[in-house]
Parts: structure tokens; sequence; C-alpha cells
């Protein structure tokens, strides 16, 4: 495995400062994206793996980010279970969502092959970065996966549709819940398999439910994803966004690192996660719309955090916000590297 700060954050050693990623990176914030997106729609610009590749890489050299994460999106998972799926300029847009159907786990047919486009964006990615530079992988998690399948994509994310399908239709949710992990491992597994140097599970709506039943319905498939990356020795980063006092229940059996949300002050999150297990976030990515003096007066607030916390990566509580100021983007990665952490 290549060395970097932020491989060297994964493993446990004391570096010079926290190593800095940012959720969805790769994207909108990036005036040389939306450039591309001038030409390409999502579709190609994921199914080519060149431009993926190039869009990979594009935070890397506009930002100096410490690590890439692969251009995809989490719904890749049930396009390849046989749910006609379309990006459309609006969003994605799924032929027929699962709460329509009768026998919604009859109707889906795994087609693993689908996935291929993204491994050859990878092997790209992997032959056109810098040396230095670590690729993450990641997948979306079951729950959030399974929020989408059933209700279908929407503007409103409490996901009432489908959390009334998980009460009423229990047994068929787990059944559900089986096959998304079931695909996610071989997804994850072959990404690793083409060269990925961490993974990150990312459960962007973990706060749906109550902590109880997330713990009891999808804690079990959290941990055999996390037992197949530990397989394969890969660093693997759990994101359960909303889960709240449930991070107290998070332990290395689940991850080795694990990211925080905004709602959640990382001094709290430290103390209620073993010290075994890493901690990355929890910036909230609305700070990115103030201006740069009150942008750096927030930052200082986590040096006596970094300078204690070798096992943090800095990154938001969830990912960039549309129109967000490209020259605050710059300026908080600037800032993370020039600004002395007394380590």
């Amino acid at each position: 495995m290549e060395t970097s700060i932020f491989i060297d954050t994964l493993n446990g050693k004391k570096t010079s400062r926290p190593p800095m990623w940012f959720m969805r990176q790769a994207g909108r914030v990036l005036p040389s994206y939306n450039k591309l997106k001038e030409n390409y729609t999502f579709w190609q610009l994921m199914k080519d793996p060149k431009l993926a590749a190039e869009v990979t890489l594009l935070p890397v050299y506009d930002l100096g980010v410490d690590a890439a994460i692969l251009f995809s999106d989490i719904l890749v998972i049930p396009y390849a279970m046989g749910m006609g799926l379309d990006f459309t300029d609006k969003g994605p847009v799924f032929e027929t969502p699962l709460m329509k159907l009768e026998n919604p786990v009859k109707q889906l047919n795994p087609e693993p092959e689908k996935l291929g486009y993204i491994y050859d964006a990878i092997d790209e990615i992997i032959k056109t970065r810098p040396n230095d530079v670590p690729l993450i992988g990641f997948c979306g998690a079951p729950l959030t996966v399974l929020s989408y399948m059933i209700q279908g994509p929407t503007k409103n994310h409490t996901f009432d549709d489908a959390v009334k399908f998980i009460y009423a239709r229990k047994t068929e949710t787990i059944e559900l819940i089986d096959r998304i992990t079931d695909l996610s491992i071989v997804y994850a597994q072959n990404q690793v398999k083409h060269g990925i140097s961490a993974f990150q599970l990312f459960e962007t709506h973990a706060g749906l439910i109550p902590t109880d039943l997330y713990k009891e319905l999808f804690f079990p498939s959290i941990k055999r994803i996390a037992a197949a990356m530990r397989e394969l020795k890969t660093p693997f980063i759990f994101f359960p966004k909303g889960i709240s006092t449930g991070l107290a229940s998070i332990d290395k059996e689940l991850c080795d690192f694990v990211s925080i949300d905004w709602q959640m002050p990382l001094a709290e999150a430290r103390k209620m996660v073993p010290k075994n297990v890493g901690l990355q976030g929890n910036i909230d990515p609305r700070l990115l719309f103030a201006d740069k003096k009150t942008i750096e007066k927030t930052l200082e607030k986590y040096l006596p955090f970094g300078k204690e916390n070798f096992k943090w990566i800095f990154n938001f509580g969830h990912g960039f916000m549309p129109e967000t100021p490209f020259e605050n983007a710059k300026f908080i990665c600037d800032w993370v590297k020039n600004v002395d952490w007394k380590r």
C-alpha cells in the first residue's frame, strides 16, 4: 500500500496534520467539473473510464485534497440488481420503485457484470493518479440504498413511504437487506482488487428510523461488509449520518473509522466511540457560505482537538452543498495545510 498522510492516519501513525478530503469533492463545487457537465451527461461521465478518472482526480489538482474518492453514485447497486435507472437533469429516476410491486424480492435480478465499467474507471484512475494520492472506494449502505429502492428518489428525505414499508413488511425488508448486502460485498471486494486504498460506506439516512431498529436490522449487514474489507486488509470507514447516540454502539467490529455528522460535536463523539476506532468529520459544509474570517474563526476551534487526536480525518459532516463558493473550498484546504497543528 502506498504511503500518504491519509494512509498513515488510517494506520494509526502520527502525522504533522490531519489528512483532508471531502464528500462530494468530485463534482459541483469545481468549475472544471461544471465545464465538463456542459458537454457530458452524468451517466456519460460515470461510464467512460477516462472521463470518470478525470473527474475523480479534479479535486486533487484543483483543491489539493489528500485523497481522491471514486466518481460514481450510490444507486449503481439497485441498477445492477435489475431496477431500471436513469440519471436525468432533475436527478435519478427508477422505472418502478419497489413499493409499487407486489413481490419486490422476486423482481430483483442481480447482474454484477453491470458494474464492470466502474472497475475500468478504477484501473484508469490508478494508472493516471499522482503516486502519493490514495483512492477511496465506496458504496451506499443498506438502509440508504433500500430507501431509494422502495420509494424512488425524492426531494423529501424523510422517506415516509419507505419507513412505512420497513415497519409493515419486515420479512421482505430483511430479504432485501440481505440481497443489497450480498451485491455490495462483491462490489466492494472488486474495488479493492482493482486498487482502491480505503473503502467508505455511506449511510446518509441512518437517522430515518429509531437507533434500536437500525441496530437490529442493519448492524448485521454493516458487520458483514466490514468483515469482507478486513479480510482484504482494506481500511473501512462507516458514515452513519444522523445516528446520534447510536455512536455509543460503534466498535472495531463495525469499522476502522467512523465519520461524524455536524450535529454531533467531535469531543462528544470521541468520548462515545472506542479509542481504537478513528474519527472523520464533522465540519458543517454550510459553513463555506460564510465569509473567510468567519470560516477561519470556526476552523480554529478544531485545533485543540486536532492537536490531541491523531486518528482523525478532516472532512465535512456530509458533502459539499450546491452553489458552494469554490474560493471558500480552496481556502479551507489551504488553511488545513498551512496552519500549525502543534503536533
